[in-house]
């Protein structure tokens, strides 16, 4: 189950809340992905230059939302005002390698990232996937600008990387395209609108136009417009564009996808290969989200059923915790990996509590080489140090993170960690103590 959100924030602050938005309030099962794709995050010279040594407010406020509920930002990507983030369920992290990140710029004819691409792309459960959010030039008149650019991004996303094309993935298309509402006037367009008649506007939609016309756009599928074109917007509000200049209304913001072509990985004996026998994308939801009013934009998002036969169902790694773990004596992981495993001196183990937000987010870590103390044919044993484990305990789980895969390839199940009973102790001994000497203190007081 994956949750894709594209939204043009127009520079604003996030909003304080986005259960809507993130179908939090949903009664039906939880999401496995949250893929959240934004343009125009403020890209100010001073904001920007903040954002590179620390993670962006975008990024550290979708974190704060979703950690709690035991998601880990999986990848983030950004270019100037583009901002690609990936959420996922612990569940899937051992599933999920070889995860590869690329932005491609094309504002001022390449030399300028207001414009063009950020991607993501992952091998998910043995399948390759990949997310691709764009924002494409403006302006009614700059259609082919928009097509010349995006065939540019899909070319150019991890080119000279032994990686294959874009193409050969399943792809997810989305952002602000800017793609406009042609022939049609001002007054036909939101009397359309009004009256909730969308279909009358969709054939003039320059991008519904152009998937006829252009044949690499043909096999991207997007779900049906039912919904009020989302740009533009006067702030905080639902009523169109009141300035002097009065857009046209526009479904700017948009989601579509593509399985890759069938047809042309069919053996030399007519039939599919494995892969390809075992993945389908299904649309459940394809929506706009009128209450957000921080931009000239709605946000958009289509929650999606991918159906994967798993090419790959067992971990690289698998670990656990030794006993009973607290900060009162040295503690013991063992693991074991799979014949096929390509371990590194650098591989690490990290402790993690339970929300933990990202990869870097550990309380502390063991390297497996360095901190080895015992290993045979079916596993091996690490140590952590007493004074590394948090005296005040809780809830956490293991991560082993691979060097050479650059990406978490084991997981605990969560486990507790026993507060230290000596700090506890202490701490009672000293309220004690202070409760003992408050009647003498009073005593005192009164004398005076």
């Amino acid at each position: 189950r994956l949750h894709l959100v594209t939204w043009n924030v127009g520079t604003a602050s996030p909003p304080p809340d986005v259960t809507s938005l993130l179908q939090l309030d949903s009664l039906g099962p939880t999401m496995d992905m949250y893929v959240i794709g934004l343009q125009e995050v403020n890209s100010r010279i001073t904001n920007f230059l903040s954002d590179l040594a620390f993670d962006d407010p975008w990024s550290v406020f979708f974190m704060t939302v979703l950690s709690p509920l035991g998601y880990i930002k999986l990848s983030s990507v950004r270019m100037q005002g583009l901002l690609l983030l990936i959420f996922v369920k612990h569940v899937h992290l051992p599933f999920i390698r070889d995860i590869h990140t690329h932005y491609t710029r094309t504002g001022l004819y390449g030399y300028w990232g207001n414009k063009g691409g950020v991607t993501a792309r992952m091998c998910l459960y043995g399948h390759t996937v990949c997310f691709m959010n764009c924002h494409l030039p403006a302006h009614i008149e700059n259609t082919e600008q928009r097509l010349d650019d995006f065939e540019k991004i899909l070319e150019m996303q991890f080119e000279g990387e032994n990686i294959p094309s874009t193409l050969d993935h399943v792809l997810f298309w989305f952002g602000d395209l800017n793609f406009r509402i042609a022939d049609y006037g001002i007054h036909f367009v939101r009397e359309s609108i009004n009256n909730k008649r969308y279909n009358l506007l969709w054939e003039k939609d320059q991008l519904n136009m152009a998937k006829k016309k252009e044949a690499f756009l043909q096999e991207f599928i997007e779900g049906p417009l039912q919904f009020k074109p989302t740009y533009k917007f006067d702030l905080y509000s639902d009523v169109y564009d009141t300035s002097e200049k009065k857009r046209k209304p526009a479904w700017t913001d948009r989601i579509l996808w593509r399985v890759k072509s069938l047809c042309q990985h069919a053996s030399k004996e007519g039939e599919l290969s494995e892969e390809e026998q075992t993945i389908s994308v299904t649309l459940n939801n394809y929506i706009s989200h009128m209450s957000y009013g921080i931009s000239d934009h709605k946000p958009v998002t289509g929650t999606f059923g991918l159906e994967l036969k798993p090419l790959l169902s067992d971990p690289l790694v698998t670990l656990n915790p030794e006993g009973e773990w607290s900060a009162e004596h040295d503690v013991l992981i063992s693991y074991s990996a799979v014949p096929e495993f390509p371990s590194s001196a650098w591989d690490w183990i990290g402790l993690f509590k339970v929300t933990f937000r990202h990869v870097n987010d550990y309380v502390t870590y063991a390297w497996v080489e360095d901190d080895e103390v015992s290993s045979n044919k079916d596993s091996k044993q690490v140590y952590m140090s007493a004074a590394e484990i948090p005296d005040m305990g809780g809830e956490f789980l293991l991560c082993y993170y691979s060097n050479n895969l650059q990406s978490v390839v084991g997981i605990s199940q969560p486990f507790q960690i026993q507060p230290n009973r000596t700090l506890i102790e202490t701490d009672l001994t000293q309220e004690e103590n202070n409760w003992i000497q408050k009647p003498d203190d009073l005593e005192s007081h009164n004398e005076f």
